[in-house]
């Protein structure tokens, strides 16, 4: 049976693409038969007449992932906004029926599935009167939930607003991974002991400050000895469920 996370992070920019690559990584370099999964992209990058999911691209080289992107991410926008708005903006909308073809169709061909979140846990994926939001989408695919919070100032707040709103929807969050850390930084050094202290949650790793990171120029082979001192895979694994 083929298990499965969902990504998810407190707030833009916090390191969910990083972070899931350096997940299938694990799994991959492991000798795990694992994929990537993100249901919707805004933000592409440009490549002629065609848009590049930039996150699923970077994933794959750093992973090692060979499947075709349109399987791995079924809706590519050019416009950087919330998948619901640009899907509206440029008339393609999303149909849920794909997206959860898109990910029978990985469940059935790969052991492992790391699914990275468009935007945060309540972001909004089909416009709708009532729109549906990411969570709706992940609760009905039944994943548990590993959170990316960032090291810095005004950590605790947001990590534990999300902590609070991911379990007031009956969902399970197996932990917290730090990214962005700074050595030395009595800052971040007391965020990541107060959320300790102020949730049941645990925290699986603290990824290290990177300057830089683009497709094009990062170092990977750095950035992976990092991602295997941070993260014991054998804790991420059992994190993972399994996906009915």
């Amino acid at each position: 049976m083929t298990k499965g996370i969902f990504i998810t992070g407190t707030g833009t920019d916090v390191g969910k693409t990083i972070v899931s690559a350096g997940l299938l990584y694990l799994l991959r370099s492991s000798g795990y038969s694992a994929v990537y999964y993100k249901a919707a992209l805004s933000g592409a990058l440009a490549d002629g007449n065609q848009f590049i999911p930039g996150d699923t691209r970077f994933v794959s080289q750093f992973a090692g992932l060979t499947e075709a992107y349109e399987n791995m991410t079924p809706y590519v926008y050019k416009t950087a906004v919330s998948p619901h708005l640009a899907a509206r903006l440029e008339n393609q909308p999303i149909d849920l029926t794909i997206l959860k073809e898109k990910f029978k169709q990985l469940q059935q061909k790969y052991d492992y599935i790391v699914m990275e979140g468009s935007g945060g846990i309540a972001c909004p994926l089909i416009d709708k009167d009532v729109p549906y939001l990411l969570h709706d989408f992940v609760k009905e695919l039944g994943l548990d939930i590993i959170i990316v919070a960032s090291a810095g100032l005004g950590t605790i707040n947001h990590t534990l607003l999300t902590i609070k709103y991911i379990e007031s929807l009956g969902m399970t969050i197996k932990g917290v991974i730090i990214n962005g850390y700074k050595k030395n930084d009595i800052c971040a050094d007391d965020n990541i002991s107060t959320i300790q202290r102020l949730t049941n949650v645990p925290i699986l790793g603290i990824l290290p400050w990177i300057e830089e990171i683009d497709c094009d120029n990062v170092q990977f082979g750095n950035l992976r000895e990092q991602i295997k001192q941070c993260i014991h895979i054998e804790n991420f694994i059992s994190c993972m469920n399994d996906i009915l």
